[in-house]
Parts: C-alpha cells; sequence; structure tokens
C-alpha cells in the first residue's frame, strides 16, 4: 500500500496518483482538507509505529505502507481553519503531528521526511550544506545591515537578493530603486548574493533516477518571467554523468529520495548551486518537458 498525502486537485499530487492508477497500484490519499474525516490510531514505540487510519470507510494498516509522497501545505492555512473552533484547531494540530510521526518513523520510501526538509527552512545554513557535498554557491551576505550590503557590491558588483526562510520569495536584481529602500532591511535580514549569468537548470532526483530542465529565459527569476513580460523555455536536458552523480550524492546526504535542485550553468565556466527544494512542485517541469517524473516517483513509492 502507499499513502499519498496533501490536496488530492493540486498538480504534483493528482499526476502521481495518476501515474499510481495507471499502474494499477493500491493507495489511499490522505486529504489534508479532510483531517477530521480521516481519523489515525498510532502507536509510536522507539522507531517504530503501529497503528492505522481510516480512508474512504477502510481501515490503513501502517504496516503494510511500502511508500509514502508528503505534500503538504502549511495547516495553520487551511480553510477549514479560519474562524474555526479551538477543539477544530486542536484536533488539525494533532492530526498533522501524528502524521509526521508516522512518516519519520516508517519503513520504506518516504517521500520526504520533515526532519530532512528542514534544511530548507534557512536558506543560508542549507547553502553550507551544499558547499559540504560538493558543490560551488554564489557570494553570499546575510545582514540587516545597508553599509555591508554598499560593501559587499563594490566588491563583487550586481547583486541579487531574496529570502533567507524556506517561504517563496522572487529573486530580484538589487538596481537603484532597492538600493534606495536598503534601510528597510534594518527590520529584517536579508540574503545578497553575487548576480551571475548563464544558464538555469533544474534537477530533479527521483531515488537513482535524474531528470533535469535547461531554462533559457530574459529574467533573473524564471519562475515569474511571463508575469514581467519576459519569457521561459523548458526543454528536457541530459546532465554529463559526473553532474547527474553529483546531484544524486547531494540530494542523498539531505536525506532525500525526492528533490528539486537549483543550479546555474555561468558564463565563467561553473556549476553553481542555489538550492535543493525538498518539496519541488516537479509538474511545471513535467507539463513542459515530457519527462515522466511523476511515474518515476510512483514507481519509487512502490518498490519501498
Amino acid at each position: 500500500m502507499i499513502v499519498v498525502c496533501g490536496i488530492a486537485s493540486e498538480s504534483p499530487v493528482a499526476r502521481v496518483t495518476a501515474e499510481l492508477d495507471g499502474l494499477g497500484l493500491p493507495y489511499a490519499v490522505l486529504h489534508q482538507r479532510r483531517f477530521r474525516e480521516l481519523p489515525f490510531e498510532l502507536e509510536a514505540t522507539g522507531s517504530a509505529v503501529r497503528g492505522s487510519v481510516t480512508y474512504d470507510g477502510r481501515s490503513v494498516d501502517c504496516e503494510t505502507v511500502t511508500g509514502m509522497y508528503l505534500r503538504l501545505m502549511d495547516w495553520r492555512r487551511l480553510p477549514e481553519l479560519r474562524g474555526a473552533d479551538e477543539d477544530t484547531v486542536r484536533g488539525c494540530r494533532s492530526w498533522h503531528s501524528a502524521l509526521s510521526t508516522w512518516a519519520e518513523l516508517a519503513p520504506g520510501c518516504v517521500m520526504n521526511r520533515e526532519s530532512a526538509m528542514a534544511s530548507n527552512m534557512s536558506k543560508p545554513h542549507q547553502a553550507q550544506l551544499i558547499q559540504r557535498h560538493g558543490f560551488r554557491v554564489p557570494e553570499t551576505l546575510v545582514t540587516n545591515d545597508p553599509e555591508l550590503v554598499r560593501e559587499f557590491r563594490a566588491r563583487h558588483g550586481e547583486l541579487v537578493y531574496k529570502s533567507i526562510s524556506g517561504v517563496r520569495s522572487v529573486v530580484r536584481v538589487l538596481d537603484r530603486r532597492a538600493i534606495d529602500r536598503l534601510p528597510l532591511i534594518r527590520y529584517c535580514p536579508v540574503q545578497f548574493q553575487r548576480h551571475l549569468t548563464g544558464t538555469n537548470l533544474r534537477v530533479h532526483t527521483v531515488g537513482s533516477e535524474v531528470f533535469a530542465t535547461r531554462i533559457d529565459t530574459d529574467r533573473v527569476d524564471y519562475r515569474y518571467a511571463c508575469g514581467d513580460g519576459g519569457s521561459a523555455r523548458l526543454s528536457a536536458w541530459q546532465p554529463p554523468d559526473d553532474l547527474a552523480q553529483r546531484c544524486l550524492h547531494l540530494a542523498g546526504r539531505l536525506g532525500l529520495p525526492l528533490a528539486g535542485i537549483d543550479l546555474m550553468l555561468a558564463d565563467d565556466g561553473e556549476v553553481y548551486c542555489f538550492e535543493v527544494n525538498p518539496c519541488p512542485a516537479f509538474s511545471y517541469y513535467e507539463s513542459h518537458t515530457g519527462q515522466p517524473i511523476a511515474r518515476a516517483v510512483a514507481l519509487a513509492l512502490a518498490r519501498g
């Protein structure tokens, strides 16, 4: 049995369940927004977890699960909690806590455990891990001191800036208008990096498989290029064997059976790594390139 956790209609989740259907593999969907209808009965003992969860009137034994795919939004932002009473909030918190405990202790393939995903909650911390495991990262400054930013820019030239947390933010160039707003960073540290030019790559690792996408764009952050009047063209790309192995090594060292690794083939001839996304929206890349990422996820979950 395979367990898929998240919002059933969201594209990555829907693609994985569609592949599971096509492969004829048994699975249960724990719809995050239906937490009140999916009671747990779990007992965690040492490094094991026993119990069951009720799904569509059936009981799923935790010990029969070979794989889990988790793509969860922050439970505190669920629409069901708007204006909810204390009992509902408490029940939602407990449900997610039980699910997290189960995923941490479950044997087999879990994409991904909360403990492994935690590295992405701090981009500066994760950048140190990325460097430690063999990739270069751009010269970086995290600060709330405007003067340090000016000194950093004098040394490295044009800069980009982004948030330091795991919350998605738009990557922007530190242009003249942004420089004029630098005093605002005194209220919140910001991450600044040397602006690299080159070709963006997104590499998805699924178990021992690698799916690489090349992105040709005229904007700094290709994810928002179309909304900014620019363009982004995605195409499947075959990475050199050594680069593919380095990506697999990095994902493995971070404990991530599924990862979205953001790279750049820079004009200076180096390969830089910006980030490793532990809960990648791979459907965006799959829809543009036709790469069978969701099928690889389904098969990895079945292998356990």
